[in-house]
C-alpha cells in the first residue's frame, strides 16, 4: 500500500454534477480515489465512531478537508459546521455535502469562534505549530457537557524506527503515545485515549508481511501491482478497530475523547 507521504497525482473520480474534483496531494485524504482507499477508510472509521457519540449535538468539524466526515457526523448531530481554510476544499465540500443541517465555513481553526457542543479535530494536530493554543481555543467554544475529539497518527508506526518524524512534508510534530496523552491532559480534565488497529483482512495482511514475507513473495512473482489494485479498493471500515485493551505503542492512530 502507498505511504501517507508519497506524492500522488490523482483526481477524485465520478463527482456529482457541479462538484469540482480535488487532487490528492498528501495534505488530506480523499474518497473516490481507489489508490487512496486505505487512508480514507482509516479516517472514515473514526468519524463513524464519533457519529455514535454526538447525537443531538451541534458539532464543529475543524479542518474538515473534503467534507465527507462532516456529512457522516450530520447523520446524528443536530447541526454540523465544517471549517477549513483551503479554498478548493471549502468549495468542494460546500457543493457536495451542504444539507439542511450541515454547512461549511472557510476559516482558520485558530479563529473560528462559533459556540458548539462538540469539536472534532482529526488527523490535524500534527500539522499545527501551536497545538496548546489551538486546544485552549477549542475549549472556549464548548457549552455545557461539551467534548473535543482529537486524532493523530502514531509516530512509532508511521515513521522509520528511531526517526523523530516521517517524511510527510505537511506534518510538523508527530506524537508518541505518552506525548499525545500529555498534550491532551494538559488542557482537559477527562481524557479517554483509544488506539486504532488493523482488523480482519488488514490484520491478516500485516501478519503475512511480518511473518510470511509476503512483500518479497509477490514482488518475486511479479504481481504486486495487480494484487494491490484489487486489495486496496476492497478495504472497508471493518478492517480497522478502536481499542483500549492493547498497548498504544502499536496503534496506527490515537483517538482522544476529551472533556474540560
Amino acid at each position: 500500500m502507498p505511504t501517507d507521504a508519497e506524492p500522488k497525482l490523482y483526481l477524485q473520480r465520478d463527482q456529482p454534477p457541479g462538484v469540482p474534483p480535488l487532487a490528492l496531494t498528501g495534505e488530506r485524504t480523499l474518497p473516490d480515489v481507489p489508490e487512496e482507499n486505505y487512508w480514507y477508510r482509516r479516517h472514515l472509521v473514526v468519524y463513524e465512531w464519533i457519529r455514535a457519540r454526538v447525537g443531538g449535538r451541534k458539532v464543529v468539524d475543524m479542518a474538515c478537508g473534503e467534507g465527507y466526515g462532516s456529512a457522516v457526523l450530520g447523520r446524528t448531530a443536530r447541526e454540523v459546521v465544517g471549517v477549513d481554510a483551503n479554498p478548493e476544499a471549502h468549495e468542494h465540500a460546500k457543493a457536495r455535502y451542504t444539507s439542511g443541517h450541515v454547512r461549511f465555513e472557510r476559516d482558520l481553526v485558530e479563529t473560528f469562534a462559533e459556540p458548539c457542543d462538540a469539536v472534532v479535530f482529526l488527523q490535524t494536530i500534527e500539522h499545527v505549530r501551536n497545538p496548546d493554543d489551538v486546544l485552549e481555543h477549542f475549549k472556549t467554544l464548548l457549552s455545557g457537557d461539551g467534548l473535543v475529539v482529537l486524532s493523530t497518527p502514531n509516530l512509532l508506526t508511521l515513521a522509520p524506527q528511531g526517526a523523530e518524524k516521517s517524511e510527510n512534508p505537511w506534518h510538523i510534530k508527530e506524537y508518541r503515545p505518552e506525548e499525545f496523552r500529555a498534550l491532551c491532559e494538559a488542557h482537559f480534565s477527562q481524557v479517554e485515549l483509544y488506539g486504532l488497529f488493523h482488523a480482519r483482512m488488514l490484520a491478516v495482511h500485516a501478519f503475512a508481511l511480518e511473518h510470511l514475507h509476503w512483500d518479497a513473495v509477490h514482488k518475486g512473482l511479479g504481481f504486486s501491482k495487480p494484487f494491490y489494485d484489487r486489495f486496496t479498493p476492497a478495504i472497508s471500515e471493518r478492517d480497522f478497530t478502536l481499542r483500549t485493551d492493547r498497548p498504544l505503542e502499536g496503534a496506527l492512530d490515537f483517538v482522544a475523547l476529551c472533556r474540560p
